[in-house]
């Protein structure tokens, strides 16, 4: 991500938190001429203990000097969580920005941890890099998803897939939520990584291919595990309901675990079970 770029994002960022951050919630009077909900610049700026033209500037996107205590101030105001204070660090200052190499070949998945995919035998899993290309999955997962290895390594993105296969929009019952659940995952590694260029190959490609994708894009927020029961509407084994549990992989290579494990008190093992045990090989 170039400067440009990278103060583009901060500014759409800052708007749109500002906008979600209710008068209400941070002690102001909701008022009856406010033109869009929200906050308003000036007060953010009262909330932070900084000017209003200082905030103006930072959240046009100036290319102007920020420091850690101020950013702190701002991020109290607009109620940011955790990952959330790590994204705008991440835009607003980019020695904090995490080293981008080169990445070419798709990682390797060490023994250990193909073992454990094998043993998650009725919770679909698939593991995933920093751009979410795929990498690995077990044989639940291309039962309930599709089958990973039917597509070119290169068709392999989870993001894109979300958006290009039929498959998945039909899978999930609430497709929506579903794609903006793994797109705040994305953006969160997309501010990371503010230094890696493909992040915003990637997007224009996104938005240039698939004409729902930027107004989700826009709307998600930035969470590196968030909470997803989901319900997927399987066409041989009928709805099911998972629990999403996100894992980050201690490592070089940066790979996330998702693993769906059927939700407690439902027939979605069972199904799963049936699932795999008719259409696994003998």
């Amino acid at each position: 991500m170039n400067r440009q770029a990278r103060l583009q994002a901060l500014s759409e960022f800052l708007k749109k938190r500002r906008a979600q951050t209710m008068p209400q919630t941070v002690g102001l009077p909701a008022g009856i001429r406010r033109r869009t909900p929200g906050l308003r610049r000036e007060e953010v700026a009262q909330l932070a203990g900084v000017s209003t033209t200082w905030y103006t500037w930072l959240e046009q996107g100036r290319d102007i000097q920020v420091s850690a205590s101020v950013l702190d101030c701002v991020a109290s105001a607009l109620q940011l969580t955790s990952d959330e204070r790590r994204y705008l660090f991440s835009l607003a200052m980019e020695s904090t920005s995490t080293p981008a190499p080169e990445l070419q070949l798709l990682p390797e998945i060490r023994p250990s941890l193909q073992r454990i995919l094998k043993e998650l035998r009725y919770c679909p899993t698939i593991v995933t890099d920093r751009r979410f290309r795929i990498v690995g999955w077990n044989e639940a997962a291309s039962r309930v998803f599709l089958d990973f290895d039917l597509l070119p390594a290169e068709d392999r993105n989870l993001v894109r897939l979300l958006f290009a296969r039929k498959d998945f929009r039909r899978l999930a019952a609430n497709w929506e939520h579903f794609a903006l659940d793994f797109l705040a995952i994305f953006r969160a590694y997309y501010g990371r990584y503010v230094e890696d260029e493909w992040y915003e190959d990637f997007l224009s490609e996104m938005r240039a291919s698939y004409p729902d994708f930027d107004s989700l894009w826009e709307r998600s927020r930035v969470s590196l595990a968030p909470e997803m029961v989901i319900e997927f509407r399987h066409a041989a084994a009928g709805k099911m309901l998972f629990q999403l549990t996100s894992l980050q992989v201690q490592g070089e290579d940066d790979l996330r675990c998702s693993i769906y494990t059927p939700a407690a008190d439902t027939t979605t093992e069972s199904k799963l079970r049936k699932l795999l045990d008719t259409q696994s090989p003998s």
